[in-house]
């Protein structure tokens, strides 16, 4: 894994700044630091080390072990499917990978079982295939390694921004435009470690999310979303920093208004879906493009939504 040094991030402990790249803890890049797996401008270097705008950082992250996670029989809804990869419509509901409080029950678990020992081993003991991540509440299409070649391969297509991703969500209040781009960087929210917030751009990881409107209601919008980078909760956390938090967003949007008080039971979490997932196969280099229709209950607001506005 390399990477560079930018202007903004002149000036940062090696080990922050591996963090931030990797998007790991600070504590585990100091760890490969202290191993040995991290070399700054082609040579080993301490933790402490400031790094400078331009120097290259090379991470060797140790070897993949077995994965932990154990199989579950969950029913999965497959896409496509071929000997390298795996597209899921996942349901709201249902975590990606197993983790503090959420040991069972997820996408991992059902894959483990589906698909047995062929599954890419770069995501590590309890993220086998896993290229990139929705949230719990977040419904819609994942992409999933099944070698080590197709993970490589699809994790250099989201870096390079050749794999597309579109979201739809309804989020609180008018958009004067009828599109636009929230430009903002990501990081560890100062005040609450287990939310993420815009930031300022050296505690943080630049983030774009494009937006366009697709319908107006009274005090709502839909909205179609395409991903310029994958931060975490990166949807979420930007539409929120512009005063518009998704619907149903406990996290980033604050109490539910009486709209989401009144269909509660439409609303387990934010409501935002995986719509599109368009990719290069990593074996064939075919351009594939898939989608997926909207869950019910987001149906079902929608419906609503409209009838408000007749």
């Amino acid at each position: 894994m390399k990477y560079t040094v930018n202007e903004a991030q002149e000036g940062m402990r090696l080990d922050l700044y591996l963090a931030q790249a990797a998007e790991i803890s600070r504590s585990l890049a100091a760890r490969h630091i202290g191993e040995g797996r991290v070399l700054l401008d082609g040579s080993p270097a301490g933790k402490n080390v400031r790094v400078s705008a331009g120097q290259s950082v090379e991470l060797d992250p140790p070897p993949p072990v077995p994965a932990a996670a154990r199989p579950e029989e969950i029913p999965l809804d497959i896409v496509y499917e071929d000997a390298d990869l795996v597209i899921v419509n996942k349901p709201a509901g249902m975590v990606v990978h197993p983790a503090a409080g959420n040991p069972d029950g997820t996408l991992v678990n059902a894959l483990l079982a589906h698909c047995g020992d062929s599954l890419s081993g770069i995501g590590g003991e309890l993220r086998p295939g896993i290229v990139h991540r929705i949230d719990k509440e977040t419904s819609g299409l994942i992409a999933v390694a099944k070698n080590d070649r197709a993970h490589l391969a699809l994790s250099a297509q989201l870096k390079d921004k050749t794999m597309h991703r579109v979201y739809l969500a309804v989020a609180a209040g008018g958009f004067p435009a009828d599109s636009g781009r929230i430009d903002k960087p990501i990081g560890r929210s100062p005040k609450n470690r287990k939310k993420m917030a815009v930031v300022p751009a050296d505690k943080g990881r630049s983030a774009a999310t494009r937006y366009t409107v697709l319908e107006r209601y009274p005090g709502w919008t839909f909205l179609r979303l395409e991903l310029e980078t994958g931060r975490t909760h990166q949807i979420r956390v930007h539409l929120s920093s512009v005063g518009h938090p998704l619907m149903g967003d406990r996290v980033y949007g604050g109490a539910p208004g009486r709209f989401e008080t009144l269909h509660k039971d439409l609303l387990p979490g934010q409501l935002l879906h995986a719509k599109e997932l368009e990719l290069i196969h990593p074996a064939t280099g075919e351009k594939m493009r898939f989608t997926s229709p909207l869950p019910p209950n987001f149906e079902r607001i929608l419906e609503i939504l409209r009838q408000m506005s007749n």
